[in-house]
């Protein structure tokens, strides 16, 4: 596999996908909504006191966000530089002789460290949580979760860093195409299994049916208007309210592990027919095959990635690795070579990553609004006011910094979305809907 042929495939997912993209394009009476949505900036407001808070909110976590990710990057340069990582690498091959032990020693100590440079600005992040009475989780739940989350992650990182090496001893100038097949593999299982084995190990979940019949009974009004299958045992409930203040609801899985889930917090607070625009905004996603979209755009991500990431990579060790005490790709210490190189390029792809994934929030908003015309009297208003109660509980900062909230916003402002919500009326005379036929 060569260039050539990785570049022919990208064009073969573009040209599959582009037919599809196409006809999902913004429909006039949605670009008008957008256009008159761009002018209204009263549709979501706060009280002066809930306002001070959210811009003071918005402010620390974003210097958080990007103190995080500059120290992410920085420390591996430090490791690199102090060869901490080549040292990682002796006290392994000391150990044992069987690479298999070696590589879940190494990759043991290298995310143990990693964990520990990164612990300061963990912890500040869950005080601030607290603080502003984001979460209610105790420390000492809050450090459980970080244990389970470190243990899951040695786990999955010893195997696939195992078949990374594995891949570069085989093919030492293509392992970046080959090395992402057994990627994408582990992303999919990934998706498959993370409801089923590795979310219950965090959270409580329970069928909707057994906590609220009437609620399931609305919820199905939406599933039959949508034609979607969606039966009631693949609707759960989370126990969120014993850890966090937000409100949340979202679909995971796909196949026999697709299922969605609202989270407790939400259904406190929601009415039920903003329960139905809330389910009918998650049905959405799976309707206009967003999880299957996702994972096609991570697979593209992924191979671009690894491309360019093996270029830089060796690069770097042609220039650097007799100062870094880093043999060759196949040595363990490698690994932070890789890891530094793909921070970098995840940090230069987060706008575009979050581009779309704004895109396919906003046509699950669109959905979402019209799945519930006919089960709610007023789905404008409806919609509106859901917005509202999400801005007010997450604290949401109505005029967010426009850079930042390109850069790092995975889902149109509170601000955008409550305006579309109030501008979008697709079954007025002259009008058309997007997904539904009047």
């Amino acid at each position: 596999m060569n260039v050539r042929a990785a570049l022919l495939l990208l064009i073969g997912f573009f040209l599959v996908t582009l037919p599809s993209a196409r006809a999902l394009g913004t429909t006039p009476t949605e670009a008008q909504a957008l256009r008159e949505a761009a002018l209204n900036h009263t549709a979501y407001t706060l009280p002066p006191e809930k306002l001070k808070l959210a811009k003071e909110l918005f402010r620390d976590r974003t210097t958080l966000h990007f103190l995080g990710e500059g120290w992410g990057i920085l420390q591996l340069i430090l490791l690199l530089a102090l060869r901490v990582p080549a040292r990682m690498r002796d006290v392994a091959e000391k150990m044992t002789k069987n690479r298999w032990v070696q590589c879940f020693i190494f990759v043991f100590l290298f995310l143990l460290l990693i964990a520990l440079l990164n612990a300061p600005l963990r912890l500040f992040g869950h005080h601030i949580a607290l603080a502003y009475g984001l979460s209610v989780q105790r420390w000492g739940s809050w450090f459980a979760d970080l244990g389970k989350s470190f243990l899951l992650e040695w786990i999955v990182a010893g195997l696939l860093v195992m078949v990374l090496f594995w891949v570069i001893r085989w093919s030492p100038k293509h392992w970046w195409f080959w090395f992402w097949i057994p990627t994408m593999v582990a992303v999919m299982f990934g998706v498959f299994l993370s409801p089923i084995l590795v979310d219950p190990l965090f959270n409580k979940f329970e069928p909707l049916q057994q906590y609220d019949p009437a609620l399931v009974a609305q919820l199905e009004r939406v599933v039959a208007r949508s034609g979607e299958t969606l039966p009631p045992d693949r609707m759960f409930f989370m126990r969120a309210s014993s850890k966090v203040t937000s409100m949340n609801a979202y679909v995971t899985g796909f196949g026999p592990s697709k299922r969605l889930v609202l989270w407790d917090t939400t259904i406190s607070a929601a009415t039920p027919d903003e329960l139905a625009g809330v389910f009918g905004h998650e049905l959405g996603h799976y309707a206009l095959h967003h999880i299957i979209r996702g994972l096609l755009f991570s697979a593209v991500c992924l191979l671009v990635g690894f491309l360019v990431g093996q270029r830089i990579t060796w690069w770097l060790l042609t220039k650097y690795g007799g100062r870094w005490q880093i043999r060759s790709q196949n040595d363990w210490a490698f690994l932070a070579v890789l890891v530094l190189v793909l921070n970098l390029l995840n940090f230069a792809a987060e706008p575009i990553e979050n581009a779309f994934s704004r895109s396919i929030e906003h046509a699950a908003d669109v959905y979402g609004q019209e799945a519930i015309h006919g089960i709610v009297s007023d789905p404008q208003t409806t919609t509106l006011q859901g917005f509202q109660k999400l801005g007010e509980n997450s604290l949401d900062d109505p005029t967010p910094h426009p850079l930042v909230d390109f850069w790092l916003d995975g889902h149109p402002s509170i601000a955008s979305r409550a305006a579309f919500a109030l501008a979008y009326n697709p079954w007025t005379a002259g009008q058309h809907p997007k997904y539904f036929q009047p």
